[in-house]
């Protein structure tokens, strides 16, 4: 799978979601960092219009900025990265706990690696609203909502996971 069909996959196919558990780490470690770098890339335009809008209203801080705009974008957009990737890995990696929970309720085979996988996936979408959602409103209430979006993709996909093989009964 390349990276286009992943995205689709990870918008609204929790089957093939699910299916990812079998692709490589590297596959999905590219999308991941791929979508980081997408969200990054908005997030520094978004920073970089927005400077001169904040900086108006205190003539010294503009001249400041201006002096130093050639080190302050750079170092903007590497530490806007590198932030925006510790936060993507930490929440794939919490909701992959959650998915090893959904895995033992819906008694359904699968190790961290494997949720972890289609974590990296389901996250995708309600990334994409939370994402949309902070350019108009800072709620709680979206990112709750996202989260529990995010749960329902995980829950979808684990659904299509091999069932656990009954239990043997011990002889005595």
């Amino acid at each position: 799978m390349n990276l286009f069909q992943l995205f689709k996959a990870s918008l609204l196919e929790p089957k093939k979601q699910a299916a990812v558990r079998i692709l490589t780490i590297g596959k999905i470690l590219r999308y991941v960092f791929a979508f980081v770098l997408f969200m990054t890339i908005i997030s520094f335009i978004q920073l970089a219009t927005g400077l001169d809008d904040v900086t108006n209203g205190v003539e010294g801080l503009l001249q400041y900025i201006e002096e130093i705009e050639w080190l302050l974008y750079p170092f903007a957009l590497i530490f806007l990265f590198v932030t925006t990737t510790i936060y993507h890995f930490v929440k794939i990696s919490l909701f992959a706990f959650v998915a090893l929970a959904l895995l033992n309720v819906k008694k359904r085979r699968g190790e961290y690696r494997h949720v972890w996988r289609t974590s990296a996936l389901s996250v995708t979408l309600p990334t994409l609203i939370s994402f949309a959602a902070s350019f108009f409103t800072s709620n709680l209430w979206i990112t709750a909502a996202t989260s529990l979006l995010t749960i329902m993709y995980l829950y979808l996909a684990i659904g299509y996971y091999p069932k656990m093989p009954p239990a043997k009964k011990k002889n005595a």
